[in-house]
């Protein structure tokens, strides 16, 4: 047991720190240092073209002080403490369960979930907003710009209704292999 509690803390963590280091090193490249803590608008304007990668991807450098997506932005200076209060709730409680109650299917997307939503409340607790810097677009239409964490979020979570569905399905073959409705 220690050692899939050790395996799955290596997933959290590793997520964490790719998140962390892709933001650092975007702002050391803008600023040409990296801030430990303050409000980031202050550090970085909002938004910071750095360039184009090809012609649908962009990096591009933004600050995110509302939810995924920003939203709840309309609800003013209250937002960052309810997001960084709800978010360590949310962590809180998938963290207890994928330690205490996970299937083994579903260990791998919620450790993806965490350590997404962990890295994100990093820079909500360091700079009060998420650093965003992924910027996939077609012609003019952009999808909101994202971060390693957001991705490992989607993933995760993508994984585990996957995993569900395909649990599911198995033991609805099951029940039926063996006469049941």
């Amino acid at each position: 047991m220690k050692n899939k509690v050790m395996k799955y803390l290596a997933i959290i963590l590793s997520v964490v720190l790719v998140d962390q280091i892709t933001k650092g090193i975007l702002l050391y490249l803008i600023t040409g240092t990296v801030p430990l803590m303050g409000p980031a608008w202050e550090v970085v304007p909002v938004p910071y073209l750095m360039t184009q990668v090809c012609n649908f991807f962009n990096i591009v450098f933004t600050w995110n002080p509302g939810a995924s997506f920003s939203m709840l932005r309309a609800v003013g200076e209250a937002a960052p403490i309810i997001i960084i209060l709800a978010t360590g709730f949310i962590i809180g409680f998938i963290g207890y369960y994928l330690f205490k109650h996970s299937h083994s299917y579903e260990r791998l997307p919620l450790a993806l979930i965490v350590g997404g939503a962990l890295g994100n409340l990093i820079d909500r607790i360091r700079f009060g907003a998420v650093v965003d810097f992924l910027d996939f677009h077609i012609g003019g239409w952009h999808w909101p710009a994202f971060n390693v964490a957001d991705v490992c979020i989607v993933v995760g979570v993508g994984l585990f209704v996957l995993n569900w569905y395909l649990a599911r399905r198995r033991c609805l073959e099951t029940v039926k292999s063996k006469g049941g409705k």
